[in-house]
């Protein structure tokens, strides 16, 4: 086993008991970097060699001194291009933002810095975040880390990639619609949607109305997703929503015992979700795994209507969109640099009234409500991470799934949007692969605020079927 092969946590302990230098774990990082980016174009506006290396032996200096910053000391990181880093280009996968360069690191990234990471680069992503295929006019498209003429997911796809591939130890995301969650199901690796307010969002000039994205990590273990969490949660006064909670006790060891837990399968919304063929039935054979931990599981779902939410998730995107980019639109040069989603979600949001908008709070508030009377009876509820499996990279957007036409650029990934608009904890984990060779991921949701509890249910199935291990890319088989 290599240096790039070991586990996030793994890793750290071999840098802290002087077992691998922090230079050669750079050095053995950029070689994966070298061997495999051409091939999937997931990490961006990469940092010269010389200079992370010399970063790499400060840290080595420093251990010399018996001085550490953090777990992650002299562990490579590279950034997904939609959070500041400072005084590294930071695009937004966006034309208009070429070569902005921030003045500071957002919070998460600053904590991670501050816990020893040397940051590498960025991870590559949709126009603004938008959609989940990863691809944009500046940088091109990211390609799957198992077939890359298909597509990684998004918009965390060039994270979720360079992790597969290994040339990441762990790496962090943000979620709207899916983007932690898409992405690992699509490379079969983890990812966690946190509860929103569990790990500070900015700084942004807006501090409440946003509540839809939130950053999270992503890793080949359960574990390194829970330590990395550790890192990036925790109150700032900056953002006056963020959790007070103690974030270290995510890093704790998770082991739990699940004979008895209830588990709510939520499958398709009877029927109310389009599906591509295996899916369902690929999700529904895990099923037998959380039963195999003891779990009860059972059908059941929501007393909601689905198309109802779906109108909620459609005039908060527009509406927050066009807060974000209708001073862009308004702009005709600007306009015509942003692309066609873009543009639709803006003018989406020009005719919103203020009652629109309330009435849509108002679903939400009771979608939160009808999940809180299912978690009555259950302790998790478990749902398909997407409802396809990853399709040609070529192809901005499936327009027909399991034989329904798609109505938006987005409609194909309607799957994640219960746990955004609910606030809840949401982690996609690995369930095993199509007979091409495709991966799949089912999401674990918990109730409010439980990210530690979702993390121990993940881990107890993780050890139960070991999907990262089992099943690499075969490219790395390969080398």
């Amino acid at each position: 086993m290599s240096i790039v092969d070991w586990e996030a946590t793994q890793l750290s302990r071999a840098i802290h008991a002087r077992q691998v230098s922090c230079e050669d774990v750079m050095q053995a990082y950029l070689a994966q970097i070298q061997r495999f980016n051409p091939r999937v174009n997931a990490l961006v506006s990469l940092r010269d060699a010389d200079q992370v290396l010399a970063e790499a032996r400060a840290c080595d200096r420093e251990l010399d001194q018996g001085q550490s910053r953090g777990w992650m000391h002299g562990m490579p990181q590279a950034i997904k291009d939609l959070a500041a880093t400072k005084g590294l280009r930071t695009t937004l996968g966006s034309p208009l933002f070429a070569e902005h360069v921030p003045t500071e690191d957002a919070i998460s990234v600053a904590r991670v810095r501050a816990s020893g990471a040397i940051i590498i680069g960025k991870t590559n992503v949709p126009e603004f975040g938008l959609g989940s295929q990863t691809y944009n006019t500046l940088f091109g498209t990211t390609g799957n880390a198992y077939d890359p003429s298909l597509i990684a997911g998004g918009s965390s796809g060039g994270a979720a990639v360079a992790l597969a591939l290994r040339m990441l130890p762990v790496a962090d995301g943000s979620d709207m619609m899916g983007s932690l969650r898409n992405p690992a199901a699509f490379n079969n690796v983890y990812g966690l949607r946190p509860s929103q307010g569990r790990v500070p969002h900015g700084p942004i000039p807006e501090l409440f109305v946003q509540q839809l994205g939130t950053e999270g990590p992503m890793g080949r273990s359960v574990t390194d997703v829970a330590r990395l969490l550790s890192t990036q949660a925790g109150y700032d006064p900056r953002v006056p929503l963020s959790s007070k909670d103690d974030p270290t006790v995510l890093g704790q060891p998770l082991q739990r015992d699940f004979n008895g837990a209830r588990l709510g399968w939520l499958g398709d919304y009877n029927g109310y979700l389009p599906m591509d063929d295996g899916v369902l039935s690929l999700c529904e054979s895990a099923l037998g795994d959380f039963a195999a931990l003891g779990c009860d599981v059972e059908r059941c779902q929501p007393e909601f209507s689905m198309a109802r939410l779906w109108r909620s998730w459609l005039v908060h995107r527009h509406w927050l969109i066009h807060g974000n980019l209708g001073a862009a639109y308004a702009n005709p040069q600007k306009r015509a640099l942003l692309k066609p989603e873009a543009q639709w979600e803006v003018e989406g949001g020009v005719g919103l009234s203020a009652q629109q908008v309330y009435q849509a709070s108002v679903d939400r508030s009771e979608w939160y409500r009808a999940l809180a009377k299912l978690f009555e009876r259950y302790d998790f509820l478990l749902l398909p991470t997407a409802q396809v499996f990853p399709f040609d990279a070529q192809q901005a957007w499936p327009r027909l799934v399991g034989g329904r036409e798609m109505d938006t650029y987005h409609r194909w990934m309607e799957v994640v949007i219960g746990p955004t608009l609910a606030g809840l904890p949401s982690m996609s984990i690995p369930v095993g692969f199509n007979p091409q060779g495709l991966p799949m991921g089912l999401q674990i949701i918990g109730p409010a605020q439980a990210d530690r509890a979702v993390l121990q249910l993940a881990y107890a199935h993780e050890q139960l079927t070991q999907w990262v291990q089992r099943r690499p890319p075969t490219c790395l088989a390969a080398v």
